[in-house]
């Protein structure tokens, strides 16, 4: 269980880990301005998302362990690279390498553990893993902090000897496994069509801002997004491994699972960064005070996802319920911290009672969506379901990264007009997240849904 954690830690913690080191990345790179340096962000987020369905389908047929192992290897070695890069389209191109090494970890990690835990310890065994990447995603700013002290590319060398010591203990301890059953080969060309079209939704609300929503470039940007959808929707209709299953989207908890994670990341992803910037330009902390300051937060994400989160779900009625209440605390932490804001710092009294609050929120929302997705998931799918709820959290934070971009660089009278901007978006992000919660997962049903829905069901299967 803990070399398993390692590695959704590791990848969620660089999913923002580099909020904070923007500034210094900045200055040494002149010209570098947040939406360029965003893409140091999103590019890891798209190539992430993109993976991670191909390579549940991969660890689902070569072997779980070894694609967990191969992951750590690619993105130790993206790590390595990202330090060394000379300029800002070196980094980006570093981050490629590195979201695909998390890609193949995380859902080699997740079916893993679904895998090896017994069934009626799966809940608190999921608890025990969201949380970790919850707390890697929400620590990401504050290990960064201190590291951009030392150096802002020790940001990206942290990662070496964790990795290197996770690929021994993986080696030594995780049993090996794998679905038996020989599928097709997972459709590729569809996971770069994924890719294509998230980037270019991202790509657009960046660019909106600049060139508004009407111009050729942005609409055409939306077109090209739509049509690399449609082409995702058509492959995933016709190859015998999809990139995206449909049967498994047949199931209504399934599907709202994934949907809610869509717009949960996306408030999760733009409350961080949004955070951040305002911290380090308005109240002109330094990385490490700010990283401090956002700490409170991410130590109330493990109590609450391991002590309060289970013992919720039967007095509330299910983990759905659960799920629409972490949404509901983190949009009232959000709308705290907007009736708060000020352009003063007064972190006792303003900034932390919003953080305390809103780490309460994730480690209620995120296990719940996890779990609510992951119940019942068929032994030979266990890959390709995970990869696929992994996946709408990283487009979901991709889109929410985007979409605060560009809600910031809407013109504004003064610095904290554009900041109430950002909270008002992520508020909104929540409050879409809690009513799919309600409208979909709440509703009391058997886990084997999604089981019963997984499509073409081959012969062994069968009997």
């Amino acid at each position: 269980m803990a070399v398993l954690a390692i590695a959704v830690f590791m990848s969620s913690l660089d999913l923002f880990i580099v909020n904070l080191a923007f500034p210094s990345i900045g200055r040494e790179y002149p010209g570098a301005e947040l939406g360029s340096l965003s893409w140091v962000l999103n590019a890891y987020t798209i190539v992430f998302a993109a993976v991670l369905v191909p390579a549940g389908r991969w660890a689902d047929r070569g072997g779980r362990r070894r694609a967990l192992v191969a992951g750590l290897a690619v993105f130790t070695t993206g790590s390595l690279l990202c330090g060394l890069a000379p300029g800002v389209g070196w980094l980006v191109a570093a981050r490629t390498v590195q979201a695909v090494g998390a890609g193949v970890m995380v859902p080699a990690s997740l079916s893993l553990l679904l895998a090896v835990i017994p069934h009626q310890q799966r809940a608190r065994a999921l608890g025990s893993w969201s949380a970790m990447g919850a707390l890697g995603a929400a620590l990401g700013p504050v290990i960064g902090g201190g590291l951009v002290e030392i150096g802002w590319r020790w940001v990206f060398w942290v990662n070496l000897p964790v990795g290197v010591v996770a690929m021994l203990l993986a080696l030594r301890l995780v049993p090996e496994s794998r679905d038996e059953a020989r599928g097709s080969r997972p459709d590729l060309l569809g996971a770069l069509f994924l890719a294509l079209a998230v980037g270019l939704v991202a790509g657009a609300l960046v660019e909106a801002a600049d060139r508004g929503w009407a111009s050729a470039g942005v609409l055409g940007l939306l077109l090209a997004a739509a049509s690399c959808a449609g082409a995702v929707v058509v492959r995933s209709l016709r190859h015998p491994a999809p990139v995206l299953e449909p049967g498994l989207f047949r199931s209504r908890t399934f599907s709202g699972a994934g949907a809610a994670s869509v717009l949960y990341y996306a408030a999760f992803g733009a409350f961080l960064l949004n955070t951040v910037e305002f911290l380090t330009s308005v109240w002109r902390y330094t990385p490490l005070e700010a990283g401090l300051a956002i700490a409170p937060g991410p130590l109330m994400v493990l109590p609450f996802a391991r002590l309060v989160a289970p013992r919720l779900i039967p007095l509330l009625g299910g983990v759905g319920r659960v799920a629409a209440l972490g949404c509901v605390v983190g949009a009232a932490a959000q709308g705290l911290w907007l009736v708060l804001l000020q352009s003063e710092p007064a972190y006792a009294t303003h900034l932390l009672p919003a953080q305390l609050l809103g780490g309460a929120g994730v480690g209620l929302a995120i296990p719940s969506l996890l779990g609510a997705g992951s119940a019942g998931l068929p032994a030979a799918h266990l890959g390709t379901g995970s990869g696929i709820l992994n996946m709408a959290r990283q487009v979901g934070t991709v889109l929410g990264v985007a979409a605060l971009v560009a809600a910031l660089e809407v013109p504004a009278p003064d610095p904290l007009t554009a900041f109430r901007h950002g909270i008002s978006l992520t508020i909104a992000f929540f409050v879409a997240a809690g009513a799919v919660c309600l409208a979909v997962l709440a509703r009391r049903g058997r886990p084997a849904a999604v089981a019963a829905a997984a499509s073409h069901p081959r012969p062994e299967e069968m009997a």
